[in-house]
This record gives structure tokens, sequence and C-alpha cells, in this order.
């Protein structure tokens, strides 16, 4: 039963499967499986004695046979009934260890590349996750990688084992009759066509099921997360999802059931065919019997090698869709793998100096880079990717920001504040020019060092759905309950906190969506504050907070910038009035700069801006 529904399977897995590898996947793979080598060897070994106990016990129950229709000695046929026993009992035993080493092996290498491939994915710039669908890129942590993990359990023991098995099944039932090993080679065609007809059939279905399933876990996916379920519950309509989504998940329904009635007749036939392929062989097997050519126990063992021949003949046939399949998932993975990231480290870093960090940006220009750079076509479910890009949109962005003071940067939407602002923690690298941290360029430096210099904090400060101690323990691992209790006090909310009923361990849900806007601002900016880093960069923190909430998360800001060199982007000029120097950008150039009452007086772009902001505000009371 299990040999059949592996031909079932191969058959199906065909219709997916590439005609060719990519030159050096064997090599790539064999680099896995060599730590695992010792357990592959014992696990070859013991997929060997198996196989050779599976075709020894039909041609000792022929001995039985014919000890019995010989009227031989009652203690040779009990000596052969302990034999096969013992048999039994040992391919039993092999069994088990066979599986304890196969499983050892498929979940080391199933760890080695989840390992690998989480490692990788770290190192992928922020553009890489703008265009990846998480789905997809989840999808090869998992799905992917046990595929792989088969070519090294199912596929290399199945292979092993049916290869063995056949060989020494055709030797020996040459051997004892070659009439019947032609007859049971002869009606061979008969067994694989229904397997290779039903299985392009079956997969179709398990394609068109796969697409569903996909459509139902991305509706769950997205409607089941925090803003989907508040955008449905504001602006959808919940009975229209449940249809679609019981649309979906009828058609699986109805595919399973066609799926299971056409593996029941599958079933079905090819055991008929097999039975029938052994009545022939009974016949012509009872007459060269009965006719004095061939022992009865000849007839019973050639019965029973029929199974051991039939089985690893039709899982062979497919054998290289079985391999292909296998491989394919190992080719994705390293899909995966070969992207490399754009943004480097150096192998020998340059040393920050110490003390106050200034900050400088000279001459710079940048271009997001084409999506081939940095993404997958298969990771964004497209057919090509976007190859769009090398516009320039920073053109000569100049500025020095000396150790502890602060530099704003003010301007339209889409005028190039958050990209200048990306390029200080190298989210990005800058085409030409240079961001420099006290002098040293921030390519030069390591990423430890970048991470320790620089702390940032967004519009939407990003939190984990973890307790509210694991996300700031996130910046700082190390630190004590009395560190983290400052960071809560100077960040306002440590009042907060202990009125919670389990005070730092709080789970704050996803994304943070347990506290409010400005109380989830505020312990991103207790994280930074832990951090202790020396540059601070706010990217519109307080852009979607009301007045109260600006105004505690403005006391806030106020700890966290003291004693550090700060770059803060603001569509409130309200917020950057303090600033040593203000920069309008525009376009991706930087049109006007000085302090707050210096660009007033000019009367330019920044005092339109200013006019325009606060005479919506006049308006608005």
């Amino acid at each position: 039963m299990d040999n059949t529904w592996m031909l079932m399977s191969s058959a199906m897995k065909s219709a997916d499967t590439p005609r060719a590898l990519t030159r050096g996947t064997l090599r790539r793979v064999a680099r896995f499986a060599r730590p695992h080598w010792r357990r592959l060897v014992v696990f070859l070994v013991l997929t060997v004695a198996s196989a050779v106990l599976a075709v020894t016990t039909p041609v000792l129950a022929g001995k039985v046979i014919d000890a019995i229709v010989g009227k031989h000695d009652l203690s040779v046929v009990i000596w052969l009934a302990v034999v096969i026993a013992g048999l039994a009992i040992l391919d039993a035993g092999l069994g088990l260890a066979e599986r304890w080493q196969s499983t050892r092996i498929g979940e080391g290498i199933i760890l080695d590349l989840r390992v690998a491939v989480f490692e990788h994915v770290q190192r992928m710039p922020v553009a890489f996750f703008t265009r990846t669908r998480t789905g997809a890129l989840v999808s090869r942590l998992n799905n992917d990688v046990i595929g792989a993990q088969r070519t090294f359990t199912a596929t290399l023991s199945g292979l092993v084992t049916n290869v063995i098995q056949l060989v020494l099944s055709l030797v020996v039932m040459v051997t004892l009759s070659w009439q019947v090993t032609l007859l049971a080679l002869v009606l061979l065609p008969v067994f694989v066509i229904p397997a290779r007809r039903l299985g392009k059939r079956m997969a179709g279905l398990q394609r068109e099921s796969a697409q569903l399933n996909a459509g139902m876990t991305t509706q769950m996916t997205e409607r089941f997360s925090a803003p989907g379920a508040t955008l449905v519950k504001l602006f959808g309509h919940p009975l229209q999802e449940t249809a679609d989504f019981g649309v979906r998940a009828g058609r699986v329904r109805d595919i399973g059931v066609r799926t299971a009635m056409l593996t029941r007749w599958f079933m079905t036939s090819l055991t008929l065919v097999s039975a029938l392929a052994q009545a022939l062989v009974y016949g012509l097997g009872g007459y060269l019997a009965l006719t004095g050519r061939l022992a009865p126990g000849t007839v019973v063992a050639l019965a029973l090698l029929l199974t051991r021949l039939y089985s690893p003949l039709t899982a062979l046939a497919n054998v290289r869709v079985d391999v292909m399949t296998a491989l394919v998932s190992f080719e994705r993975v390293f899909e995966v793998l070969d992207l490399e990231p754009m943004i480097q480290e150096k192998p020998v870093a340059k040393p920050l100096p110490e003390g106050g960090v200034s900050v400088e940006f000279d001459d710079v220009r940048f271009a997001y880079p084409a999506a081939d750079r940095y993404s997958l076509a298969s990771l964004e479910d497209v057919s090509t990717l976007d190859n769009r890009g090398g516009e320039e949109v920073l053109h000569g962005i100049g500025f020095r920001a000396e150790p502890g003071q602060m530099i704003a940067l003010v301007g339209s939407s889409g005028a190039g504040k958050s990209t200048i602002a990306s390029l200080l923690p190298r989210l990005y690298d800058v085409d030409s020019g240079a961001v420099r941290l006290s002098g040293v360029d921030v390519r030069d430096l390591s990423f430890a060092t970048l991470r320790e210099t620089v702390g940032v904090v967004t519009q939407d400060g990003h939190l984990f759905h973890e307790t509210i101690r694991a996300n700031l323990n996130y910046a700082r691992p190390g630190a004590t309950e009395e560190e983290i209790w400052s960071a809560l006090e100077r960040a306002r909310l440590a009042e907060l906190v202990h009125e919670l009923p389990d005070g730092l361990e709080t789970m704050v849900g996803e994304r943070g969506y347990r506290l409010s806007g400005g109380e989830r601002q505020r312990l991103t900016i207790a994280r930074l504050l832990l951090a202790q880093p020396k540059v601070v960069v706010l990217d519109e923190a307080t852009a979607h907070l009301d007045s109260e909430s600006e105004a505690a998360v403005g006391e806030a800001l106020t700890d966290a910038l003291s004693g550090r060199t700060a770059l803060v982007i603001a569509h409130r000029l309200s917020t950057v009035r303090a600033a040593d120097q203000i920069l309008v950008v525009e376009h991706g150039e930087i049109v006007e700069r000085g302090t707050h009452d210096e660009l007033l007086a000019r009367q330019g772009r920044y005092a339109m801006l200013h006019r325009t902001q606060f005479a919506k505000q006049a308006s608005a009371v």
C-alpha cells in the first residue's frame, strides 16, 4: 500500500518538476549533507540490510513449502520458521534504527537550512522587505526546507532500497524461473500506466488546492491582523468576506472529496492488476510445478518476490521525478541564499573616535536601486521584476552637525527627508559622496558600531508581540531592572507601567496595539534611551499624535535628545524651532538653511510653510 501511494505521489509531482537543475546544485546539496556524513553512512547501511532481508524472507518461505511437500524432518520446518521470525524481528529493529537515523539527518538539515536562510534574510536591505510577500518568504523557511529534507530521507532511502530490492529480486527470480520472471516484466506496463495517467489529473487538483489554500491563508493573515480587522469593521463587508472565504473553502472540500475517490480508485486498480499478475504467476508456476519443472516452494517464493519486483520497478520508473522534485526545493532555498545583500560590511572596519559624534553629509547623491538588485520575482508573486530605478532622488546633499547639535529637516511630502535620514544608519548606501560620523565614512564602520551609535524613532515605532520588558531588552539585552525603570521614567511611561497588573511582563499585542499611539511612541523612546546612542534620528516621531500625546512624547524626546547629536524630520514646524539648523528640502535638494528666526526673516520657502501651517491651525480653532 505504501509503495503504490509513493508511485502515485511521484506521478503527481511530474507535472510540476523542472527538466534540469542549475549547475552546481548537487555540489551545494553535498555541502549541506557533509556535516551529517557519518549518520548518512549508517543510514545507507541500514537501508541496504533492510532491502536484503525483504528479499530473503520470500526465499525462506519457499523453502518451508518445499520442506512440507517433501515431508522433511519437522526440525527443518521449525528451524526455517524460527529463522523467518528472527529476520522479522531484525527487520523491525532495522526499520526503527533506519527511521531514527533518517529523522536525525532530516531534522539536522532542516535546522541548518532554516538558520542559514534566517541569518541571510536578516542581512538583506530594507528595500528587500518592502517588495517581498512575507508569506512567500516564510514558505521558503517552512515548506521548501522540509521539501529539501526529503532528499535525504524518503527519496534517498527509497532510491537505495528500491535498487537493491530490484537487483536482488531479479537475480533470485531469474535463478528460480526465467519464464515466470519474463511474464512478470511483460505485465509491468499495465501496472505503471494507470499511475502515470491518474497522476496528471491528481497534479492538477493539487495545484488548484494549493492555490486556494494560499488564497485562504492570505485572506486570514490580512483580515486577522489588528489593522486588517479594524479596516474590515470600519469599511469592509463581513458577510461578503465570509462568503468569499466559504467559496474557496467549499472548492477545497470538493477537491478533497474528488482526490480521495481518485486515490481509492487508483489503489483498487493497482491492487487488482497486482492480484491478476500474481494469478498468472501462480498459473504458469503451477503448470511448471505440475509438469515437474518447478518445485512448489519455488512457485510460492516467486509469487512473494513478485511484490518485491513490482514495487521497486514502479517507484524507480519515477525516480527522476522524485529526485528532481526534492532537489528543486533546494534550488528555491538557494535562490534566496544567492541573493547578495546590497549593504555589505567591510572585513576590516574602522573604529569610531571616542567622545561626542558629529554627523556630516558630503555632496551626497542617491537613487533607489532597481528591484533586480535586491529582490526575487518569485517572492513578489510577479512574472518579471520591476527594473525601473536609477533616477536620482537626492542631489548634492551637504550639511554638518557638530556633537550635541540638532539638525531639522522640513519640506513637502516626498521631498527626500526620510531618504536622507535612512542613509545615516545605512539602510541604503549613497551612490556618490559620503555620510560620515566623526569624520569616518559609515561604510567603513562595522554594523555593530552603527547600531550602538545611531538610534532611530519613526512615526510608527514597531513593537513585537512580546512583553514590555522583552521589547525594551531588544535594544539592550543586558539592561538591569534599575536601567529599565530609569528609561521608562525619562520616557514618561513609568507610572503607566506600574499601574498595569503585570507590569513589565505585560504583553503589548501585535505591533503594540494594546497600547495607545502615544504610549507606543513613548515605549519606543524608552527603548532608544536604554540603547544610549550618541546620534538620534527622529522621523516624524509625533506625526500621528493628538496634542496631549504629542506634549507627553515631546517631554520624553527632550530627555532623548539631551546631549546627543540629532537629525529630526518634522512636518509640524513648532517641534523644530529650537533646532541649531533647519534644512528645507525640496525635490531632493536643500533649498534653504538656517535657524528658525533666520529662515522666517528671509521670507522664503520655510516662511511660506510656516504661514500655511499656522494659518490652517488658526482656522481649525
